[in-house]
This record gives structure tokens, sequence and C-alpha cells, in this order.
């Protein structure tokens, strides 16, 4: 937890960005969710929006703000004899009260009262429970508390999601060192996964290795781990093959720090500790987009436009292979570039690794004068908007060949003529896919990655690492 000024100053920042709405703004805190039954439940993580505005990391506790008074008052109820029993003495409510800078507090009970006849404001929630809470106080759905599809919730306020999304899109100095010290972790993380690579080792192994650094130094893992022979996947979860020579290791991963800042980074590895020829030459492509991307990263471009002239070099390149046979820039405009790289350029980072993604992709990621594209790829972008010095996003390209989407592409026709069908499906079928990640500060006069020193990312860095491993 920060210092109480820390969350003074956000409230009151926000009590400013949405001066004149009238009523209260709602947070409920998370409480332990079961697995099997309420005494097993999964691994305690607080609602990122309570962190970012209370950072008490306790479970059962809820908050108002009131936008008209700015009074903030905390609800809960102090431990039990029960409660001292099985958990030990906690913190009472004034305390935990108290080291979030809020002077006013009432039991957990008095919420409904509190709110009655009031306009309440509301982020989207993440969790089932706290969509149940919702529900009861308010009067609505519990599903209407998520947020739907990309564009949020239309029960939650908007004005309210609006301000906090101002607010944590952009990292103050002491969040950008949270952040620079879990991505330092998740470079240890990845360099642990790195050093595992030895043809017949099962892949789950690899990953209970990179997972053991994270749940040893930081809180755990900042997502599901990605670790797989099988690149063309995106979402991979399944770890049970032997590490093969001759294929390429996708390891998407990251750590979440203790203080619950993320980290994400992607490399991807020869499994036998050399490229061949063609994964080079892929590779080779990859790497060079990573490092325009970042090149381009400035304050005043539009995330939007560095994922597009990312695409063009991309397929520039390609075409140079053989595999397109257009005007790269003419082929990003027709969405081309999409059969190649199906995903966005990247995504905000910070307390969640896809960075208040709860609250609706759109109200995040987008300016209000941009529109999502319905281009595969390009339409994937989570983050589109202009660049202002203090953004974290993840700089992520990667080029994928997947069976199934060549195919469809091709039975349907689209590309003819600028899409070399036939060296895809006589060479590439089986090669997989390739994606390179680094975490990225904007900053006054350009960007800066995360973390330590940079994990090896070009091909040769790459293979000198794995010579030494």
């Amino acid at each position: 937890m920060l210092g109480k000024e820390t969350y003074i100053r956000r409230r009151a920042q926000l009590l400013d960005l949405l001066k004149g709405e009238k009523g209260v703004a709602l947070f409920i805190g998370n409480v332990a969710s079961a697995a099997q039954y309420q005494e097993c439940a999964y691994k305690w993580r607080q609602d990122s929006t309570w962190l970012y505005l209370f950072g008490i990391d306790e479970p059962r506790l809820a908050a108002t703000v009131d936008l008209e008074s700015g009074e903030t008052v905390l609800y809960g109820d102090d431990c039990d004899i029960d409660d001292i029993i099985w958990n030990g003495p906690t913190p009472s409510i004034a305390d935990h009260a108290a080291s979030s800078g809020i002077s006013k507090t009432a039991p957990y009970g008095a919420l409904a009262a509190a709110l009655k006849g009031r306009p309440v404001h509301f982020v989207p929630v993440s969790r089932w429970y706290n969509a149940v809470v919702l529900g009861e106080l308010l009067g609505f759905k519990p599903a209407e508390a998520f947020r739907a599809g990309k564009k949020g919730c239309p029960r939650a306020s908007e004005p309210l999601v609006r301000a906090i999304v101002k607010m944590r899109l952009v990292k103050d100095a002491e969040e950008t060192a949270l952040l620079d010290a879990a991505c330092v972790l998740g470079q240890e993380m990845h360099t642990v996964g790195r050093k595992g690579i030895k043809p017949g080792v099962i892949e789950q192994r690899i990953v209970g290795d990179m997972e053991a650094v994270a749940l040893g130094k930081g809180w755990g893992v900042s997502f599901e781990t990605i670790l797989t022979q099988h690149g063309e996947v995106f979402h991979c979860h399944t770890h049970d093959l032997p590490i093969e020579p001759g294929k390429l290791l996708v390891i998407d991963a990251g750590l979440e720090s203790n203080d619950h800042y993320a980290s994400d980074f992607t490399r991807t590895y020869p499994t036998g500790g050399r490229y061949t020829t063609k994964q080079r030459d892929v590779y080779q492509i990859v790497y060079e987009c990573n490092q325009l991307a970042f090149e381009l990263t400035r304050p005043g471009i539009s995330y939007r436009e560095v994922h597009l002239r990312t695409m063009e070099h991309m397929l520039g390149r390609l075409k140079e292979l053989g595999l397109v046979l257009g005007d790269p820039a003419e082929m990003v405009a027709q969405g081309l570039a999409g059969l190649f790289c199906p995903h966005g350029l990247g995504h905000n980072m910070g307390l969640d690794v896809h960075d208040m993604e709860d609250y609706g992709e759109d109200l995040v990621g987008y300016d209000p004068d941009q529109k999502r594209s319905d281009q595969l790829g390009l339409g994937s972008l989570r983050m589109a908007r202009r660049l202002v010095p203090g953004n974290v996003i993840t700089d992520e390209p990667g080029i994928y060949f997947i069976p199934a989407l060549i195919a469809k592409w091709k039975s349907e026709g689209i590309g003819k003529g600028l899409i070399n069908y036939s060296l895809l499906e006589a060479e590439y079928l089986d090669f997989g896919g390739i994606r390179l990640e680094d975490d990225v500060l904007v900053l006054e006069d350009g960007a800066r990655r995360l973390g330590g020193p940079r994990l090896p990312a070009s091909p040769s860095e790459i293979e000198e690492a794995m010579a030494a491993d």
C-alpha cells in the first residue's frame, strides 16, 4: 500500500473531474472467491479500481465518495472472535480508513441506507459477487453490472469511467517505479524460462520454474502463462509437450508484484538454440517491427498510427520473402496484414496486465474521435489513443501462419493476386508463430522500455544467450 497522501490526492482529482455530477460514486472491494467451497478459495486478489483509489488490500469493504459534499466513507465490519481464532487479529475498520486518509467509517450493512434516494455512479465489475451486491443495492440483474462487449457497461456511469480512465492512463513517478520493479522481476522470470529450454524437457517444467519466480518474489503471475511450440495459437495454455529441436517456443508471460503492478514480456526461442534460415528470416522481420514501433512511440502520435506503420513495414519485408505481392501500404489499407498478425500492436498496462479493460476496451483504448476498425488485426487493437507522457503500453508485433485462417481466406478469395497462397501452403503451414513483446513508458520526448537491461531480443542476441545458458 502506498502512502495515504497518494489516495487522498487521487480521490481529490476524481472529484475535480466529476465536478457538477450529482450523487455518490460507489466502490465495492472484492471478497474471497470460493474455488470448491467457501473455505477453499482462489488466491486473494483485490479489485484494481479499489486498489488505485483506496489501497486497502483486505476483503469485504466498500466505499462511497459523495460527488456533492466530497465526503468519503469506508464501509466494513471489525473482526469478531471467530475471525481472530482462525485468522488472527486484524486492523480495525477505523485503522484501515486512516491508512487511506479516510476519516469516516460505517458498518457494511449501512451501505443500502446511505445510497437510498441518491444517484449512484459505479464502474463495471469483474467479479460476480460484486455484481450481486450492486444488483441488490441498485435494483437490477447482476449480469447488467458487467461490460457489454468492447463498449463498456450500459448500467455503469460513463462519466465516472472516463474520469478514472483519464487518471489511470497516465502513470506518475510513483507508479512508474512500481512498474519498473515488476518488470525487473518479470525479466528474471523470463531468464529462468530461457535457461530451461533443453531438448526433451516437458514444457510444464519450464512453466513451473518461471512461476516459482513469480510466487517467490511477487504476488504471482499477471496472467495465465503462455508457453508453447505452437505459436500460431495465441493463448495456448497446455504445456504437456517435450521440447523438440527445430521448433520455435513462444513464451508470453508476466509477473504481478506484491504491489499488484504487472509486467508482460514475450520472446520466441529456437528450441535447439539456433534458428533455421527460414525462422531467422521471419524473426528478423518481427524484431524490426518491434524496434520500429518503439522508435515511433512518442507523445502526439496515435498508437493506431504506430500499428499501421509497423504493419506496413511487416508486409514490405514479407514481400521480399515472396509471401505477398502487392504494395504494402495498399495491402494494409485493405486489411491484409491481419492474415499474418491478427492481433493489435499492444495494450495499456498497470495494475492489470490489460489495464482497465473491465471498463470496456473502447472507453479505455480509444479517443472520442476514434472508431474501432472491423478489419482483422487492426480491429483487435486495444490501444489506439494519441500517446501522452506517462502512458504505459506493450509493444508486441508478431507474425503467425495459422493454417485454418490461411485456408479460410484463400477459399473466400481474400487477397487474391496479392497473397502468395501457393508458397504459404508449400512451406509455412507447419511454421507456427513468432511474437516479441516489451513494456514501454511514453516520455516527454520519446519512450523507454521498462525494467532493467533488456532481455535478449535480436536473433543473434537470443542465440548467444542460449549458447551461454
